[in-house]
């Protein structure tokens, strides 16, 4: 799927910080807020690892952050590999626990150390969702408020409120966990790819929490959720077929038809490639366990009122 095309970097010296988390960071043609992430990532007191994946077909991002002191390895896949590069710096990473960000986001201090302490005291918890916090003024991204509303029973072995959704900028997972559950799903590529993930790791037993004393802080273009509303709706529907009943996928590809023929922006394109990746999403199809139908079921109404942004909880 990918070929290493820089040379690896040298490790950093984790003396006086936190060597419990590596920080995985996607990016594409962006260096000038890649810059701005690894800079905020590189004063961390958790001083922790970061392994960048550059998806972009030139050598400006390998020239730009060949000598940044926060990297300590730059993978370059041979193609674009949206989320799934993700999944290539968890194999790559030698850490328990790996933290995502993207070339727009950063962790604030202590919140790694935070994660980490709660994924070492909570052995089933899988992923932690972290509150993300946009721009310059610090403003409650709205999955914050959906999150803490999961309507879910809290578990008494896990931290802060069960969900079954995050922002995949603003999440810590136990490597252990998401490599066993296969990481982000390659028929997604990008767009609305959590949910997908959080089904897979419940499924397999492990725990997804909220926990708001996390902080990320998230500053994306103007356009980002915009431009890629079609692949949150595509994405959607694929999710639907892969893991819930066909009632449930029935009515979420139904929805997308009539946003087509309403004209709705992104819908047309959503729709077509839904009906590309059909046939293979019907050969990985593999129904949720009982218990996690159950609790995607609870969801279902507060993720209809949150359609076209990140995956709801």
């Amino acid at each position: 799927m990918s070929t290493e095309r820089a040379p690896r970097f040298a490790p950093r010296p984790t003396q006086g910080g936190d060597p419990r988390t590596t920080v995985a960071v996607i990016t594409r043609d962006r260096c000038a807020s890649l810059l701005r992430t690894l800079d905020a990532l590189a004063a961390l007191p958790e001083r922790p690892p970061v392994i960048v994946v550059d998806n972009s077909r030139h050598d400006t991002t390998l020239r730009a952050v060949r000598d940044h002191p926060a990297v300590s390895r730059l993978l370059r896949p041979a193609a674009n590999t949206g989320a799934l590069g993700r999944n290539l710096a968890v194999r790559h990473a030698r850490t328990p626990y790996v933290a995502f960000s993207d070339d727009d986001s950063w962790w604030e201090p202590g919140s790694l150390s935070r994660a980490a302490d709660l994924l070492d005291g909570h052995p089933r918890l899988g992923l932690l969702a972290a509150r993300t916090l946009v721009g310059d003024a610090a403003a409650e991204d709205p999955l914050n408020e959906i999150l803490a509303a999961s309507p879910l029973p809290p578990e008494p072995d896990l931290p802060g409120r069960p969900v079954l959704g995050f922002l995949a900028c603003a999440c810590v997972v136990r490597r252990e966990a998401f490599l066993g559950a296969g990481g982000f799903h390659p028929l997604l590529f990008f767009g609305g790819e959590e949910t997908l993930l959080a089904y897979d790791l419940a499924a397999q037993g492990w725990g997804v929490a909220y926990e708001p004393t996390l902080r990320a802080r998230h500053h994306p273009e103007d356009h980002g959720r915009t431009g890629r509303s079609f692949l949150v709706r595509r994405n959607h529907v694929l999710t639907s077929c892969l893991r819930r009943p066909w009632p449930v996928a029935l009515r979420a590809g139904a929805d997308l038809v009539l946003a087509a023929a309403a004209g709705r922006p992104g819908a047309r394109r959503a729709l077509r490639e839904t009906l590309a990746r059909f046939p293979a999403t019907l050969a990985r199809r593999r129904p949720l366990p009982p218990h996690v139908e159950h609790a995607a079921r609870i969801l279902d109404g507060q993720a209809a009122g949150h359609p076209d942004g990140e995956a709801a909880p």
